[in-house]
């Protein structure tokens, strides 16, 4: 005796299976702000539109409403994801370099200039954050939360190198002072995001590789001073 069943039954199994895999509140949540993204990607600012995000996203706007408060929360939640893949991919960089100040530096700027932070899409992406910062409390909130963990990986860094650089050597005087490593972070930044822009408005201007070479000079020329 077979035990297929008749086609009837069998039909009628099919019938009772889910058309779609329903999904957690988190992926659901993880989707509609990968949707936010896209759409600021492609359209800019009028890629704030929820209907606009639904359509993206393939849900109703009701859907969106039932995860998001309000079109705020979901624009902060993906500003907060952007600036988080930002930090955790050059967090990942550094982790995977050889165990020295100088290879560690060298792979943080080397992944500040390349894909995907190295994208004009992204570009669109930040000037509509930027945008909302001023007025947005959500929005100023996430980046003070986010920076915090950028400007302490750059400290960090930096702070290796400079030791290693005071470190005592033979044939080298002894250095004096110590260089304010708030300033010297907030200028290595300031210096990163000004080539950053540049390469995003004119990419022929310039390759990755100058890029990464007018800082890791900038460092250099910080632990002789």
């Amino acid at each position: 005796m077979s035990g297929g069943g008749s086609p009837s039954r069998t039909r009628a199994a099919r019938a009772r299976r889910p058309r779609f895999e329903r999904q957690l509140p988190q992926q659901r949540r993880q989707a509609l702000i990968d949707a936010t993204i896209e759409c600021l990607k492609r359209y800019g600012h009028e890629g704030l539109s929820i209907r606009t995000i639904s359509a993206q996203a393939g849900v109703s706007v009701g859907l969106i409403n039932h995860h998001f408060p309000n079109k705020n929360q979901l624009i902060a939640a993906a500003y907060r994801h952007f600036n988080s893949e930002l930090v955790g991919g050059l967090q990942a960089a550094v982790a995977r370099a050889a165990d020295s100040p100088r290879a560690r530096m060298r792979a943080f700027l080397e992944a500040s200039f390349c894909p995907p932070n190295l994208d004009q899409d992204a570009l669109a992406v930040w000037v509509v954050f930027w945008g909302l910062y001023r007025h947005s409390r959500l929005i100023q909130r996430v980046q003070r939360d986010t920076y915090r963990g950028y400007v302490r990986l750059l400290r960090g860094m930096l702070a290796e190198r400079l030791a290693q650089a005071r470190a005592p050597h033979p044939r080298r005087p002894r250095r004096r002072g110590r260089p304010d490593l708030r300033l010297a972070a907030i200028g290595l930044t300031a210096l990163l995001d000004g080539l950053w822009l540049e390469w995003c408005l004119e990419p022929g201007a310039f390759r990755p590789a100058e890029a990464v070479a007018l800082c890791e000079a900038w460092v250099e020329d910080l632990c002789r001073r």
